[in-house]
């Protein structure tokens, strides 16, 4: 049976690393998209160019999880469409539109942040769960569920430009502890990708200030984080390399992290 992955987020960037790196490890994918429908299509595509099976499918679905009808939806057209969720991947978020001191920031960024970095992957976590926890049978017939919270290196690095970008991904993680330990005695692994310095159209418009501070020894490793980096993490996670580590969290950072002095 091919197992099936629900990855929100998933159209461009670290989602659609991540869905191509599940494509070729044999997964088909609900590739989530919010509103970009056309980048949803050519990931799919990539998807089955890279997929082992032609039996994986590929499926783009509209849904904005900042919103309970949609997040509703959503993982009911995933489940209509492909059968089955062995795995959540909460990869969709958004950075402010502007990024601002906090001592000038504005409410209207921050509520929108968290409501797509934080509310939304925490009760679309909720719904999965209670699928899961409700079909007794499916829950017998499935190896191996999961649920990858992919959230950033700002989860505990102070940016006083993003504070509301900051104080979402700190909330989400948290969000991954909790769901780690409701859902660890149900045999539901749960664990958290924190990416660093990650190449996407986030970070397009702050390229040459994140090349610099690459340069001068800010990531160890010396290079931008890529989709694929976070992409082979997730697909370690969620097809049980790391099966007695629930709650982990996973740094794709280049070692950004490490103190030094």
């Amino acid at each position: 049976m091919i197992p099936v992955a629900l990855v929100t987020g998933a159209s461009r960037g670290l989602g659609r690393g991540i869905a191509l790196e599940l494509a070729k490890a044999g997964w088909s994918v609900g590739v989530n998209f919010a509103g970009n429908r056309a980048a949803a299509d050519e990931c799919a595509e990539l998807c089955r160019a890279a997929a082992r099976s032609p039996e994986q499918r590929f499926v783009p679905l509209q849904g904005d999880i900042s919103q309970a009808a949609q997040r509703e939806a959503l993982v009911d057209a995933c489940l209509r469409e492909l059968g089955r969720i062995d795995s959540l991947v909460n990869n969709a978020g958004v950075a402010p539109t502007v990024r601002a001191d906090i001592v000038e920031a504005g409410e209207e960024s921050f509520d929108r942040l968290l409501a797509i970095n934080t509310k939304g992957p925490y009760f679309l976590t909720q719904l999965v769960a209670r699928r899961w926890l409700a079909d007794k049978a499916a829950a017998a017939a499935t190896r191996y569920r999961s649920v990858v919270f992919v959230t950033s290196v700002s989860a505990n690095t102070a940016s006083i430009a993003r504070g509301d970008y900051c104080i979402s991904k700190a909330g989400i993680s948290m969000g991954a502890q909790l769901w780690a330990t409701r859902l660890a005695p149900e045999g539901i692994m749960v664990c958290e990708v924190r990416p660093g310095i990650m190449k996407t159209d986030m970070t397009a418009a702050v390229t040459s200030k994140y090349d610099a501070l690459i340069a001068n020894g800010l990531v160890p490793q010396n290079r931008w984080g890529t989709g694929e980096d976070v992409g082979l993490a997730v697909k370690s996670l969620i097809t049980g390399d790391f099966p007695f580590s629930s709650g982990t969290v996973i740094d794709v950072d280049g070692g950004f992290q490490m103190r030094r002095l």
